[in-house]
């Protein structure tokens, strides 16, 4: 379905290239295909171009009549000054995907024409290997076909996941936060490694070692995360004290209460974001 369509990216900040990186590594699209362009960076499109083999274009030469998809991959601050600018050159059958977190797809709608189609995507930091988990909430005018066209092309850079719209802060709180909590629970193993003897990178490549057999046998066995960790938790073994001591310290409720808040703080930056755009 992505055969000759043509991407160019609005914005070429970390979290277009983490995408750009993963679709130019991927077999779902030809690097000539992708195109960039940003309001006023010409050294930082150059970069890009050099690094990926893409097409960079100055914002005032792009022929946006003959784009297929475009990916408004800027801040959020910076999405309000893009929409206007976009008003008379988008036309409808032309898809809108939206990277600005916090952003609803109404707000974008309310300043484009009419039934034009535009989805809101989250991917996370990990698209840059092209293991994103990423997710996909259509606004009210995306067809069936357009659907299926972002769904294949988020998944150049990782996992697709078509959500509700209201489901996004939570999403946000779990999967765009989720590599965050990882990395906060690989620097407790690497110190507790280190401080039994091991050296620094050692014990860092048994954390990531552990964590990434772990993660393969979810994925190879398809069982019940619970149903594995009974498995391997053997009564009065060594994890079952291990196990006894992350619930005696409230390890499960401190995760839930994490996504949660993460979640509450995406909430308040996007009512805060819609407040601002439409009032504009």
């Amino acid at each position: 379905m992505l055969t000759n369509k043509r991407i160019m990216y609005v914005g070429a900040g970390s979290m277009a290239e983490g995408m750009i990186a993963g679709m130019c590594g991927s077999d779902s699209l030809q690097n000539e295909q992708i195109f960039v362009t940003n309001r006023s960076n010409a050294a930082r499109l150059r970069e890009l171009q050099e690094r990926y083999g893409l097409t960079a274009i100055s914002q005032s030469d792009v022929d946006w009549h003959s784009m297929d998809v475009i990916i408004l991959a800027m801040k959020p601050k910076d999405l309000t000054a893009a929409l206007i600018d976009l008003q008379d050159k988008v036309q409808e059958e032309q898809l809108l995907i939206s990277v600005a977190a916090g952003i609803q797809n109404e707000q974008i709608e309310h300043y484009l024409p009419k039934n034009q189609p535009v989805v809101r995507i989250m991917p996370n930091t990990s698209s840059t290997i092209g293991e994103s988990a990423t997710a996909i909430a259509p606004g009210n005018h995306v067809s069936a076909e357009q659907l299926n066209m972002v769904t294949e092309l988020v998944t150049a850079f990782g996992e697709a996941f078509v959500i509700k719209e209201e489901q996004m802060d939570v999403f946000t709180g779990m999967a765009g936060s989720g590599p965050a909590y990882f990395y906060k629970l690989m620097e407790h193993f690497t110190e507790t490694g280190v401080a039994a003897g091991f050296d620094q990178d050692t014990a860092r490549q048994i954390g990531i070692q552990t964590m990434l057999g772990a993660a393969r046998m979810l994925v190879e066995t398809k069982e019940d995360p619970a149903s594995l960790r009974k498995k391997v938790t053997s009564p009065n073994g060594t994890t079952a004290a291990g196990l006894e001591t992350l619930n005696g310290a409230g390890a499960g409720e401190a995760m839930t209460k994490a996504i949660l808040a993460a979640a509450e703080r995406s909430n308040e930056i996007s009512e805060d974001l819609k407040k601002q755009l439409l009032t504009r």
